[in-house]
């Protein structure tokens, strides 16, 4: 076991709980002790929404310790029954409880005796699963559970709609532009002519599942959230997904031409040969912006890419294949899914990284000395510290990044938000070179401190001074290169001899 600060992942109550707490009248209860109960504090900060349903935290304290909780829970699911009159409650272990070997499906059998709502436990692993896992578990076993009792009544319709139409699974709260890129989506199948049969979980009811099975095909846009229910509906009722992620010009394409595929096997006839063309050309800007000299400037330009497996594979593809960006390595740390992360992005890009450790990521960055980074909010924070540029392109994220605005990722639209989030995430060096000389304002301090909490290196104010006269778009490399060969040498202080010493020493 390992003390963090930082995860890119939460533990596993946090994906439990944004599924839940996507859906429309569905309530959580979360069993924990206090300070586990910052889920309602980091929903109602980040996402822009008039109204949501709160968790309910049913506290572990000295008297449930004593007594057991088994009153306590089943009295709160009672009485949120009776106060908020949910469709379904929702009982999410945590670590803490799992540890008391508590029988909580003891305490949902008896709290359902009492309760009007249907109530389910969440049946994830916490010591085996990370959010996005327990997430994806939660969603699958809500689903299954109202199919089921559907099917028992006999009210699960099976015939399919009179259009093609498609399930959007995966679209859920506190997600990376979740909502901008669903609205996206739709648009998209408005366009084909494809009507949108549900969206789960985010605003759905979950009376609404029984009509899942009507769908001819079901879209998976994040791999994270969605692949165990499409899998199960493709089992069940023999539903074809399609889980390529509309995200940049080429993949946009390919998601649209296996839709094709995947309907007209089922009697349609449809070519959307001229759409793509035509959105390719005159909607999106990017494949034109791709070809001008702007873009041009930044061919062959180093960068690296990190975040979940979605949006890094997506944005590696994009800065190599779309945009002549020179991809250093990519990396995730969805370490579950590692061998599809590889092969997705093994051919365009020269280093794969797979970790969790925000500690392993700030060093491969620093060791590279990219022109601009594409990760999460902690990759920004390195950033900063290495004098580097970032665009975040994937959870976890700051409240920055969720937008009033429209700024979706995927499909047309998404693709030009793509092409000027990469664009402007790199520093042109000529101007900031002009800036420095005619007096702009790059008047800030230099970093001394480099990533790694080794560092014990200090810079006299002449030295100081010196690099403070380097131009702004190379001294963080200079920086770096001065104080890897002190380190080298087993200098404790970097004086202005040591800096020329260091310049001379790499021939500059």
């Amino acid at each position: 076991m390992k003390l963090a600060y930082w995860m890119y992942a939460g533990p596993a109550h946090i994906g439990t709980l944004r599924v839940a707490s996507s859906f429309k009248n569905v309530h959580a209860i979360m069993h924990a002790p206090l300070g586990d109960d910052y889920f309602n504090v980091m929903r109602s900060m980040l996402e822009r929404e008039r109204n949501f349903t709160p968790v309910t935290a049913s506290i572990v304290d000295r008297h449930v310790l004593a007594r057991g909780s088994q009153e306590k829970v089943v009295d709160n699911i009672t009485r949120k029954d009776a106060e908020e009159h949910p469709d379904l409650i929702v009982l999410t272990p945590t670590c803490t409880s799992s540890i008391l070997q508590e029988d909580l499906q003891n305490f949902v059998e008896r709290a359902s005796l009492e309760a009007k709502a249907d109530v389910l436990l969440a049946d994830v692993n916490h010591y085996r699963v990370n959010e996005l896992q327990a997430a994806d578990r939660t969603l699958d076993q809500i689903v299954r559970y109202y199919i089921e009792k559907a099917r028992k009544k006999g009210e699960l319709p099976t015939a399919k709609t009179e259009k093609p139409s498609v399930n959007i699974i995966g679209v859920s709260t506190l997600g990376f532009h979740n909502q901008h890129d669903c609205t996206e989506l739709k648009r998209l199948m408005a366009d084909l002519g494809i009507e949108v049969n549900a969206v789960i979980p985010e605003g759905a009811s979950v009376h609404e599942l029984k009509n899942l099975p009507r769908a001819w095909f079901n879209l998976v846009p994040y791999r994270e959230l969605g692949l165990l229910t499409a899998n199960y509906l493709e089992q069940e009722f023999s539903i074809p997904y399609v889980n390529i992620t509309p995200m940049g010009v080429v993949e946009t394409a390919r998601c649209l031409r296996k839709i094709q595929q995947v309907i007209n096997a089922q009697g349609a006839s449809v070519d959307y040969e001229e759409y793509i063309n035509n959105q390719t050309l005159y909607v999106s800007q990017a494949a034109w912006f791709s070809r001008s000299i702007d873009c041009q400037n930044l061919t062959g330009k180093k960068a690296v890419v990190f975040g979940d497996n979605t949006h890094a594979a997506a944005i590696t593809k994009i800065l190599a294949r779309e945009m002549g960006i020179h991809v250093v390595w990519a990396g995730t740390y969805c370490k579950y899914d590692a061998d599809w992360f590889r092969e997705q992005v093994s051919e365009y890009c020269d280093e794969v990284i797979i970790t969790d450790d925000h500690g392993a990521i700030g060093d491969a960055i620093a060791r590279v000395e990219p022109s601009a980074i594409f990760g999460t909010q902690m990759e920004r924070h390195v950033g900063k510290r290495l004098d580097i540029p970032c665009g975040v392109i994937a959870a976890p994220i700051h409240i920055q990044n969720f937008p009033i605005g429209y700024k979706p990722f995927m499909g047309y639209e998404g693709t030009n938000q793509i092409a000027d989030l990469v664009y402007n995430s790199f520093t042109l060096g000529m101007e900031d070179h002009l800036l420095e000389i005619f007096g702009g304002h790059d008047t800030k301090e230099v970093i001394t401190k480099g990533i790694s909490a080794d560092t014990d290196l200090a810079w006299t104010r002449e030295a100081q001074a010196e690099l403070n006269k380097i131009p702004g778009f190379v001294r963080g490399k200079v920086k770096r290169n001065t104080e890897k060969f002190a380190r080298d040498r087993n200098f404790t202080e970097i004086t202005v001899e040591v800096m020329y010493a260091a310049k001379e020493s790499v021939g500059a």
